[in-house]
């Protein structure tokens, strides 16, 4: 989509700029980090969930980090969509019963990736009615486009924007 909107809802400093940022100057990217860095608090979470609220692109991809918790629940109140990114199996479990009983509504779960970070390849599983399977070490600052889970987790939400 041409109207696609990316936004980091998490507050451990990986903002959209820390990538870019650290290839290039890596110093000055961790100097932003640890300035960036803030406590994950009602009223950022708050923050978060209005900003989400008044994208009206017909895309908008939000990281809200590894945990569950009340801000997630303030801030994933306007999604649409989920994908877990996991590690464990008590990960998924943990994040699917939040998207599926702690929230204002039901949110359908689009992916179940698990992050294997010495795993040699990824892994796609096609049984499953939804994407499923294993993503190999994810490097921060790595560029992981070509891989082929990855591959398949922007084919699901491309096909997801084009029915909408």
């Amino acid at each position: 989509p041409q109207d696609f909107y990316s936004i980091s809802a998490c507050p451990d400093g990986d903002g959209s700029f820390y990538s870019e940022t650290a290839k290039k100057y890596p110093k000055l990217a961790e100097e932003l980090k640890v300035e960036y860095k803030a406590k994950f608090t009602p009223d950022f979470a708050k923050g978060k969930a209005r900003d989400i609220q008044r994208i009206k692109n017909s895309l908008s991809l939000f990281d809200v980090g590894g945990k569950t918790s009340p801000e997630n629940q303030v801030i994933m109140s306007e999604a649409t969509h989920a994908v877990i990114l996991a590690k464990t199996e008590a990960d998924v479990i943990e994040w699917q019963k939040f998207c599926q009983n702690q929230l204002k509504k039901t949110l359908p779960i689009i992916a179940i990736i698990y992050s294997d970070y010495d795993a040699k390849e990824d892994q796609i599983d096609t049984k499953n009615l939804i994407l499923t399977g294993i993503v190999h070490h994810l490097e921060r600052g790595e560029d992981v486009s070509h891989r082929p889970m990855i591959q398949a987790l922007a084919s699901e939400i491309v096909k997801l924007v084009n029915l909408h």
